[in-house]
């Protein structure tokens, strides 16, 4: 087996969580994830069945969210799991004073991880050292915020907004929860999150583990193939030689081409239609060399 889900994780579960059901009903232990999600968060978890889990590493980096950020409140997590520190008033806030923050967080920004995160600080995960009460010196990080826009704003029991935040790899979305919220004085943590996109698959695509079960005991599920993931990198058709030689390791030379330029990540399929894997371009001073960096057939 070898291919991708787009699973729609529920609230509850941890991403090993998910990853431990899809074993157990495809009966094969090579199973991985592209990307943790808190546990109470929802949404798209993608998951990489065989040897396509050594694919992770070259799938689209860019994720997007649905959040919902609660003003007037701080807790010890950033998010509604964690222990209430400070709770005020912040019903006096409007969408206008608050839109003209988002600009602070946009492009490449530094950003200060919650403590209670999976980031190892000398081979100790932050929410290990903080559950013991210690001091934890939390290292920044360099974060790239594509896009911020409201999808909804309430003034009701809680202050709440909802935004659609599109961004890199690395972002933490209960951190740009927290800052908005301290910017306004009043506080902030994250009342709910859906990831709607990551590595290339989308939310609506997505399936629950309720289906996947179904699709597999009527005989009607299907990975997605690597290829539709790996649009993004260029690709080259080998012969069916050619293809042989370079998934037994072999350095094929092939004429320049001139979309790609050396130490290019690519996607090599055969004449045959069927996904080899990826390479990587050498240039030499005449022509060009494919060499293998992940064979998968």
């Amino acid at each position: 087996m070898l291919g991708f889900i787009p699973l729609n994780k529920p609230s509850g579960f941890t991403s090993h969580d998910c990853v431990a059901k899809v074993r157990r009903l495809l009966n094969i232990k090579k199973v991985g994830h592209g990307g943790t999600l808190d546990p109470a968060a929802t949404g798209v978890l993608p998951i990489a069945v065989g040897k396509a889990t050594r694919l992770l590493p070259f799938l689209p980096e860019n994720k997007a969210y649905r959040a919902t950020i609660r003003f007037g409140m701080q807790t010890t997590t950033d998010d509604l799991q964690g222990e209430v520190i400070q709770r005020q008033s912040a019903s006096h806030l409007t969408i206008e004073e608050i839109k003209p923050l988002f600009n602070d967080f946009l492009g490449e920004i530094e950003q200060i991880p919650p403590i209670y995160s999976a980031i190892q600080r000398d081979g100790k995960r932050l929410y290990e050292l903080a559950r013991k009460g210690e001091i934890v010196d939390i290292p920044v990080r360099r974060v790239k915020v594509d896009k911020i826009e409201v999808l909804d704003w309430y003034v009701e029991e809680f202050c709440e907004l909802v935004v659609n935040i599109e961004c890199g790899p690395g972002t933490y979305i209960r951190a740009i929860a927290r800052d908005i919220g301290d910017k306004l004085g009043v506080g902030g943590t994250l009342a709910a999150l859906t990831r709607t996109k990551s590595c290339g698959m989308i939310l609506s695509e997505s399936i629950s583990l309720e289906e996947l079960e179904k699709q597999i005991e009527e005989g009607t599920f299907s990975l997605n193939e690597p290829g539709l993931l790996l649009k993004h990198l260029p690709n080259i058709t080998l012969s069916l030689e050619e293809g042989k030689r370079w998934g037994q390791g072999q350095k094929i030379a092939i004429s320049s081409i001139n979309f790609v330029t050396a130490d290019d990540i690519i996607q090599v399929n055969n004449e045959a239609g069927e996904f080899l894997g990826i390479s990587q371009i050498i240039s030499k001073d005449t022509h060009q060399i494919l060499k293998p960096k992940v064979v998968i057939k």
